[in-house]
């Protein structure tokens, strides 16, 4: 089968267009025939060898397509069914065929949704719910902050907490040019980053860049405010952050990272990707999506790298 492979660890230019072999789903997992998978930051950092990934790699944590085989013990699923589904836990999504948990699989039957908009939901619309209700616990009528509000992730985050209860909510930017992009996603305002000291105080802050951004997230919170870590998009050196100060001031940081949740958790994981699907099918998600051809995964790379994405890119993997 067509997949884009990883050789090498380096800048985008590595990135490779394989014949490799197709993979067969094992007990509680299935193969899904690929129509679009979701180009995401997560990706990036497997091509740099920020994440430790054995060598050629296929990466790709989020596809659409169809059911192509069950494996033993898989139930509720049948061969030909659309899906969306979660590549996350062993990547691979960048390919024409794909093999995930059957958990971590959410139908499509009955939903009115476009492969290029189902592949964009499993990863950014799947984190939003979990952050927000599972990691925060946000209660009706709190304030939140996101960060990077314009991006795949941060366009969904505002919505979801809209969708849970949240009284006020606030995007963060980067550059003025994002500003009007994020407001169409849930946020009651949106500032750039730079700005966003006065905005505050909040109950929750989700923090995806890192760097400075996380000192000032701190301090932006109420007392028991909660901030939730990410990512770290800015490159920059970890942030260290005294227990003492958290202990003095009533605040909580909690980490969440998507592969590691859905390993761990696989069936809470598919609860929230269906959330999403429901979300997108009803119009209450919504997500601006563009698509490339999977022979263009290295420009999708580069556009992600280069912070002036906003919405989420797909690639496409099989024709029309």
């Amino acid at each position: 089968m067509r997949a884009i492979t990883i050789p090498e660890f380096g800048d985008a230019g590595v990135l490779r267009l394989d014949e490799v072999k197709t993979p067969e789903p094992g007990p509680g997992q299935v193969s899904v025939d690929v129509a679009y998978a979701g180009a995401n930051f997560a990706e990036i950092l497997y091509r740099q060898g920020i994440a430790d990934v054995p060598l050629p790699f296929v990466p790709g944590i989020e596809v659409s397509g169809r059911v192509r085989a069950l494996g033993p013990g898989v139930e509720g699923l049948r061969v030909g069914q659309p899906v969306a589904a979660l590549t996350i836990v062993d990547s691979g999504g960048y390919a024409e065929v794909a093999v995930t948990a059957a958990d971590l699989v959410a139908p499509l039957d009955g939903y009115d949704l476009e492969p290029g908009l189902a592949a964009a939901l499993p990863s950014n619309s799947t984190t939003a719910f979990l952050v927000l209700d599972r990691v925060a616990r946000i209660e009706p009528g709190e304030s939140v902050l996101v960060h990077a509000a314009a991006g795949g992730v941060g366009s969904q985050l505002g919505q979801a907490a809209r969708l849970l209860g949240a009284g006020r909510v606030v995007g963060t930017v980067g550059s003025a040019a994002k500003i009007e992009a994020a407001r169409a996603f849930g946020y009651d305002d949106v500032v750039l980053r730079e700005e966003a000291s006065g905005a505050g105080p909040f109950d929750i802050v989700v923090d995806m860049v890192g760097g400075p951004a996380r000192r000032s997230s701190l301090d932006l919170l109420a007392p028991m405010g909660r901030m939730v870590v990410m990512g770290n998009a800015s490159g920059a050196e970890d942030v260290g952050i005294p227990a003492n100060e958290l202990w003095l001031s009533n605040k909580t940081v909690s980490g969440f990272n998507l592969a590691a949740f859905s390993a761990a958790f696989p069936e809470e994981a598919g609860r929230a990707l269906r959330r999403a699907v429901a979300g997108a099918a009803s119009g209450d998600l919504r997500v601006r999506v563009e698509s490339l051809p999977l022979e263009q995964a290295a420009q999708a790379h580069r556009r992600i790298e280069s912070g002036r994405t906003t919405g989420k890119l797909v690639l496409q993997v099989a024709p029309h």
